[in-house]
């Protein structure tokens, strides 16, 4: 058990934790963001970060700092805390990102963690191979085992108090996601990275990212903090958050400034192509786009760097809240409408919805129906799943309309979710919201509930009594139930 990682709240996969850190003497709640700071291109002070944007942890690269003239002295003299002047946590990558960028890289495990240490990161990181997407089997599996053994060697070094993590790599081969989480789960290290995704980020492969993360998931255990390496825009923070991450470091508010772009929650704009400042943060009040476009190129970037940090902190805000009211995914639906390959995330996420209910609420506030993907939410899997525990008997309706005293039992029915017991009518899920012209997902869910409790119960005599549900819903309802139609009008 870790006890530096505690759950609080959760919703789907996602979840509210502390995360202690002892060395810094700090306790970061999760989901968290954590602000890139290049020791060598600063665009937003770190000091800055906590006070006006309430950043509580950020990651620097410990490999620049000890290849970088100056700096590795500096940091051993006066510490990693005060080189950067930021008193909450602080991680330090170890270099694998340039081992993936040139190949080779002048340092190793041992040597980078007790750097790590000397200079005063609270959070280190070995030399793990990052494995790009879509290689060989044969290729990823050998360079998981090489990662496999750094993680075993790093369990060895001393680094005092010093979190360690234990990224965890695979590529795009989901079998070996799962193994190498299973593996950094059974080391006694303490945050875990998915390794080696800003290929797929950048190529807008989100539903590719929700597998991969799906995997790893399945390895770690749930005491497990998991970072999602490289994945810095806020557009993709809920869909994450909601598979299950926890940490996030971004680079891309000074990135995408310094290149003139703008971030919002749904996308990137460009300065030079804004009217309007479709945001209330600070630099937008203060500024409009045509000021921004007559500062000079330092004071631009650093605006939007600013911008983009309020922006990104607002979304962990509004994510942590949506996890509290217990509606996350309603957040990730209306994130997922965005971009066509935010909605393919969103597609990959309820392919998992088995493993979500595992970690989900069983009660909520409200479940609402806003699109066909919401037929295959964990709430309706785990309806579906609680059918095996009921048992009806003699003659039953099923039905959308009133019940019926010419039958032993009337249970109504109701898609997404199928039959349930009168006596749950005003549960959670079966409260939900639904619009009043349904897709034709919503009806084959529900068809999906009851062909589940007829196959549970070959006794017992069901009839279907329903409100004109298309052919392809009728079509999964088993050729042994009576089935009769209460609609005599026109849609």
């Amino acid at each position: 058990m870790r006890e530096q990682f505690e759950v609080r709240d959760s919703d789907a996969g996602g979840r509210i934790g502390e995360l202690t850190v002892p060395r810094a003497g700090v306790t970061v709640e999760t989901p968290a963001l954590m602000p890139v700071v290049n020791p060598n291109i600063v665009t937003i002070e770190p000091a800055r970060m906590a006070d006006e944007f309430g950043a509580e942890i950020i990651i620097t690269n410990s490999y620049i700092i000890k290849t970088t003239d100056g700096l590795e002295a500096d940091a051993r003299e006066q510490g990693l805390h005060d080189l950067l002047d930021f008193d909450g946590a602080i991680v330090t990558d170890s270099g694998s990102f340039q081992l993936a960028e040139y190949g080779a890289i002048d340092t190793n495990t041992e040597e980078i963690l007790e750097f790590q240490h000397d200079i005063g990161s609270d959070i280190g990181t070995p030399v793990d191979i990052p494995t790009p997407p879509d290689v060989s089997h044969e290729r990823a599996e050998s360079e998981l085992r090489t990662t496999q053994e750094r993680l075993e060697l790093a369990e060895t070094i001393d680094v005092g108090d010093m979190l360690v993590n234990a990224p965890v790599q695979g590529s795009t081969h989901l079998d070996l996601r799962e193994e190498a989480g299973a593996h950094a789960a059974s080391t006694d290290l303490d945050v875990f990275p998915v390794g080696a995704v800003v290929p797929l980020l950048n190529d807008y492969r989100y539903d590719d990212m929700v597998d991969v993360v799906a995997a790893a998931k399945r390895g770690l255990s749930r005491d497990c903090p998991v970072h999602l390496f490289g994945a810095g825009h806020p557009m993709m923070f809920a869909l994450a958050v909601a598979m299950g991450c926890d940490l996030f470091d971004s680079a891309a508010y000074a990135l995408y400034a310094r290149d003139g772009r703008y971030l919002t929650v749904d996308g990137t704009e460009h300065v030079d192509e804004l009217d309007y400042m479709p945001c209330s943060c600070p630099v937008c009040v203060e500024e409009t786009p045509e000021s921004l476009r007559a500062m000079d190129d330092r004071d631009r970037e650093e605006a939007l760097a600013a911008h983009n940090l309020h922006v990104t902190f607002a979304e962990m805000r509004t994510i942590k809240q949506a996890i509290r009211d217990g509606d996350l995914l309603e957040l990730v639906e209306r994130r997922a409408r965005a971009h066509p390959a935010m909605l393919d995330g969103y597609r990959a996420l309820t392919d998992h919805a088995a493993q979500l209910e595992e970690t989900d609420p069983a009660s909520k506030g409200s479940f609402f129906y806003l699109s066909n993907e919401s037929a295959q939410r964990p709430e309706v899997v785990r309806h579906h799943e609680r059918l095996d525990r009921l048992s009806p008997s003699g003659d039953v309706l099923l039905t959308e309309g009133d019940h019926s005293s010419e039958f032993d039992e009337s249970w109504p029915v109701v898609p997404p979710f199928g039959p349930f017991p009168k006596a749950l009518r005003n549960t959670y899920p079966l409260t939900a919201e639904m619009p009043s012209r349904l897709d034709r997902d919503a009806y084959e869910a529900a068809a999906r509930g009851v062909a589940r409790l007829a196959e549970g119960n070959p006794d017992v005599s069901f009839t279907l009594a329903h409100e004109d549900w298309p052919e392809s819903a009728l079509a999964l309802v088993p050729e042994s139930m009576t089935v009769e139609s209460l609609w005599h009008g026109d849609r």
